[in-house]
């Protein structure tokens, strides 16, 4: 693989926020945070700059990732469904109950055809789950801190929801997402990640969260900067003057985005806005 060269920009751009999505793209392969990061957050805050984590996950595994900082950031969750300032919501994107009951009646009839899936309706409050076989329990586990089991999500608690949540122990482009394209149009049917699905309002992604955040906060494109490496990523490539796709990212956001950082496993996020703000970084 071709060494990416760190970027460098003059003038130094005025940078107000920068979002950066989580798997794959902050995250190392590992799934951890590397160590430069907090200090750099920290120069961040004490410069102006927001940082806001932009993730399909829950609101709540969110904050609880960010500890002694959680309430400084700003939060993309649940793929722009749930923005979130600190503790202060920001706005909600919620699925109407019909749509949610048909979506779950449909993923049930891929499992009865033979797909191994399951999915989570995924509120304000808790993620909500039906099936709770230990394989797809650790996967829920991973991404909802707050995650309730019911014996039917048709007759779960009340709870705004924010997105249906599907994961395919398959590729999920090849399976959940295909099953799911029916949908296409009423809602909006996203793979995100390897072996998720996503589904939300129409309008519900990162990019119009990058846009609410941008308007509450009266910063502009040309002040926010923005990282991410798959298909749900790519309407917040538009929402940015200054877009990176990682280097692993999937084709269709390198060609989304404007430029290129070193990959996940190389510390790209924290090495580029280094580069970029001129900072340093070990």
């Amino acid at each position: 693989m071709t060494e990416i060269p760190l970027p460098v920009f003059d003038p130094r751009p005025d940078i107000r926020l920068i979002a950066a999505d989580m798997d794959g793209t902050l995250l190392d392969d590992r799934k951890e945070i590397h160590d430069h990061f907090w200090p750099l957050v920290d120069e961040l805050f004490r410069r102006g700059v927001l940082f806001c984590p932009a993730s399909g996950r829950q609101y709540h595994t969110l904050y609880r990732e960010f500890g002694d900082v959680a309430d400084e950031m700003v939060y993309i969750a649940e793929n722009g469904a749930f923005v979130v300032k600190g503790r202060e919501e920001v706005s909600a994107d919620t699925l109407d109950d019909g749509v949610v009951a048909r979506i779950v009646e449909a993923v049930r009839g891929l499992r009865e055809a033979g797909a191994d899936v399951g999915a989570v309706v995924c509120g304000k409050d808790s993620a909500y789950i039906e099936r709770d076989d230990p394989a797809f329990m650790e996967q829920a586990d991973h991404y909802y801190a707050h995650l309730e089991v019911v014996d039917d999500l048709l007759a779960r608690p009340e709870d705004p929801i924010l997105k249906v949540a599907v994961y395919d122990f398959g590729p999920a482009e090849e399976g959940a997402a295909r099953g799911l394209a029916p949908f296409e149009g009423e809602v909006k049917v996203v793979v995100s990640g390897e072996h998720w699905v996503d589904v939300m309002n129409p309008d519900t992604n990162k990019g119009n969260g990058i846009r609410r955040i941008q308007e509450a906060l009266g910063i502009t494109p040309a002040q926010t900067m923005v990282f991410g490496d798959f298909l749900n990523d790519c309407e917040m490539m538009d929402a940015a003057e200054w877009s990176f796709a990682m280097d692993n990212a999937h084709p269709q956001l390198r060609e989304r985005a404007r430029y290129v950082a070193p990959p996940n496993s190389e510390n790209g996020v924290v090495r580029t806005i280094s580069s970029v703000l001129e900072l340093p970084w070990t």
